[in-house]
């Protein structure tokens, strides 16, 4: 049954509010930030009993195969697909479709990321299950967190009635899609128990996506029947190279989900955290008693809800300190409050201005 089900795993991102240990040639998903895997091995491994590295696709960077391929070697190379230039989701998905398409006519695809946690991992494998039932109805399907706290830092979906059950999972019509709010519309959403978190997974057959972006991305969809002349060519790569350029940035909540008719969501609750900051980081490891997280050549005196991640030889010692992220790097250190720790990308915008291309 599972035979034409496909994972697409987004592995392109910078990672800019994890610097300095995010950088470059280690972007975040390539990087192991608990336990002994990195978290693109973690997307990989949690996926591996619902289906095999054959269907396991990945869009990404062209500097970036090389370092995922070595530490997922199974991973066919022809499984990666590549993006020249981030032009945001929309145009990353759509591309993917395009080749899964080519790959399979009837390819159903659940679009993840290589830079979530996930604690349920059985529970993710049940809910891609039941969502891939769903998309088969012809629905586009996304997963929504089921909320713990009015969290500004991430955008919310608002549902209506239920539409329906598969597999033990409700999946109800999609009201509305909210960008990050502010405190006070989130306590309301958490409120009202009708939000949840966007998570940014999708499942949807690769045909009906492509269909959504013919109707609503015009320039999107021209571009990819235009490269999709060119697959299994020797000359799709120029072409590749030379239309992308072209693409504006958009995300496909934006270009797609919130205009497309039938979408869904399935609410699951899945122990999940985007990584998108040192807070979050924090978040997932367990503190010792002073709510401290120590992690490397670490001694605290006096200290108190702070982490120190350190990858360098030398010893961090911290006195009387509170609510305090300390990333330590053979090349940056780098010290921000507790509630700041968002703010890293201002950093990273900073070196690029001043074109410090070394500490990037």
């Amino acid at each position: 049954m599972n035979d034409h089900f496909y994972a697409l795993i987004m592995a392109g991102g910078g990672g800019t509010r994890l610097w300095p240990l995010s950088r470059r040639a280690h972007p975040k998903q390539s990087l192991t930030l608990f336990g002994e895997r990195s978290m693109f091995q973690l997307a990989v491994d949690r996926l591996l009993p619902l289906m095999p590295l054959e269907r396991i696709f990945v869009v990404t960077a062209a500097e970036q195969v090389g370092l995922l391929s070595e530490q997922v070697p199974g991973l066919p190379l022809d499984n990666f697909i590549i993006e020249p230039l981030g032009r945001g989701t929309a145009s990353c998905i759509g591309l993917s479709a395009l080749h899964l398409q080519e790959r399979d006519p009837d390819a159903v695809m659940a679009v993840l990321t290589a830079d979530h946690f996930i604690r349920d991992e059985a529970k993710f494998r049940a809910v891609l299950q039941a969502a891939r039932s769903v998309a088969e109805s012809g629905y586009l399907v996304t997963l929504g967190i089921e909320p713990t706290f009015p969290s500004t830092g991430y955008g919310y979906i608002g549902r209506e009635q239920p539409l329906g059950e598969a597999d033990g999972f409700d999946y109800y019509r999609v009201s509305r899609f909210t960008e990050k709010p502010d405190i006070e519309t989130a306590l309301k959403f958490l409120g009202e128990g009708t939000y949840f978190w966007n998570s940014g997974m999708f499942v949807w057959r690769a045909g009906r996506i492509l269909s959504e972006i013919q109707n609503w991305m015009p320039a999107l969809s021209e571009l990819l029947a235009d490269l999709g002349r060119y697959l299994g060519t020797p000359d799709y790569d120029a072409q590749l190279l030379s239309q992308w350029p072209r693409l504006r940035k958009e995300t496909i909540d934006y270009g797609i989900m919130e205009k497309a008719d039938r979408v869904v969501v399935i609410p699951v609750d899945l122990g999940w955290s985007d990584v998108g900051t040192w807070s979050a980081v924090m978040d997932l490891h367990e503190s010792d008693a002073q709510h401290n997280v120590l992690l490397g050549d670490v001694l605290t005196v006096d200290s108190n809800h702070t982490m120190v991640f350190s990858r360098g030889e030398r010893l961090i010692a911290t006195i009387g300190v509170r609510d305090l992220i300390v990333v330590d790097t053979p090349e940056a250190l780098l010290i921000t409050a507790h509630d700041q720790s968002q703010h890293v990308r201002e950093i990273v915008e900073k070196l690029r201005a001043e074109d410090r291309k070394a500490k990037l």
